[in-house]
């Protein structure tokens, strides 16, 4: 469970209680005793006592980013395809897609009890089983047929693969729109790593929902290690669900030695090998594997590229200067890290 916050509250709760009274939810009565809790980065993210039971409450931030609405209803569509399939996730609620109501998009689902390993790790939970359980509903996940869950609509696939390096190499370049960022060459030879993955872009792609962002870190687990929900919906898209695979690699630890891109997770002894993860994987989707190193190479690349917009904002005084050092090491790390994959391949 992820931290609760004692700070003010950012938003007027009183036309989400009216909101959710009108709707005549059974079992739940009332929006009492909220909480803020840590973790929600990109969103509110706020649990309270609603009866007899706890539920969570996702909303855009007080000052929304201008597609913080669109983001939020393709969360709550993508919740609702999730019922009734084997992916753990948190059952959705209610939803309201009107922004008059409350000014914003807003959810609510069920609280999940357990914990967030990169808030605070359990230390009793059997770290090997939380790495498995993550590869299970990753092929889980990958072998929902989207159409069959009503999400056919919900990305274009056709060409996904090829427009990826196109589509972060043009967000790399809109950094230059902040005055004093040092530029791409800090990074190392970034359009070698690009040109890499055109020149290496496999020729065929499976059709799947992908989370967007699948780590460690967006996982709620168990005392026993079971993985009880994947949480944090917003980037979910369609496109191959290697995708996913190679974003959790990239951060996943080889031995007990941490790297800037290594999952912020203590100890890190117990937990599965890549080996491991690989096979699992594997094994439960059934699918051949030999295209990773390019998912691991472009994870590297779109996390690495992502990172350093914070060290340039942050360089043109938007930003944190500590933050946007932290993580312009990690994108240079990253960067680095596809080269070697590159080599190797």
């Amino acid at each position: 469970m992820m931290k609760p916050h004692t700070a003010p509250l950012p938003i007027d709760l009183a036309p989400i209680a009216g909101w959710l009274h009108a709707q005549r939810i059974d079992g739940l009565t009332g929006l009492r005793h909220p909480r803020l809790l840590a973790g929600g980065t990109q969103n509110i993210v706020l649990r309270f006592t609603g009866g007899a039971r706890d539920y969570v409450l996702r909303h855009p931030p007080a000052q929304p980013r201008a597609n913080s609405n669109a983001l939020l209803a393709r969360e709550i569509r993508v919740l609702t395809a999730l019922e009734h399939t084997a992916v753990p996730h948190p059952r959705l609620v209610a939803a309201c897609t009107d922004p008059a109501v409350a000014g914003a998009v807003f959810y609510v689902m069920e609280a999940v009890d357990g914990f967030n390993p990169t808030v605070a790790m359990n230390a009793a939970a059997p770290r090997h089983r939380m790495g498995l359980e993550l590869m299970d509903a990753l092929a889980a996940l990958g072998g929902i047929d989207p159409a069959a869950v009503g999400l056919g609509d919900f990305g274009k696939m056709s060409g996904f693969l090829e427009r990826q390096v196109r589509r972060w190499a043009d967000e790399l370049e809109g950094y230059n729109r902040f005055t004093g960022w040092e530029g791409p060459g800090a990074l190392g030879d970034v359009d070698a790593v690009g040109r890499w993955l055109t020149d290496h872009c496999p020729a065929q792609a499976r059709t799947g929902i992908i989370h967007g962002d699948y780590h460690i870190g967006n996982g709620i687990f168990g005392e026993d290690g079971a993985l009880r929900a994947v949480v944090d919906w917003e980037m979910a898209t369609l496109g191959d669900p290697l995708v996913d695979l190679g974003r959790i690699l990239i951060s996943w630890p080889d031995g007990q030695t941490p790297r800037p891109q290594t999952m912020r997770v203590a100890p890190l002894e117990g937990f599965p090998t890549r080996a491991e993860m690989i096979a699992r994987y594997a094994e439960r989707s059934g699918r051949a594997l030999d295209d990773l190193p390019w998912f691991e190479v472009m994870a590297c690349y779109k996390l690495g590229l992502i990172l350093e917009g914070s060290h340039a904002r942050a360089q043109a005084g938007l930003a944190d200067v500590a933050t946007g050092e932290r993580l312009h090491i990690s994108a240079i790390a990253l960067l680095q890290e596809a080269r070697t994959i590159i080599a190797r391949a």
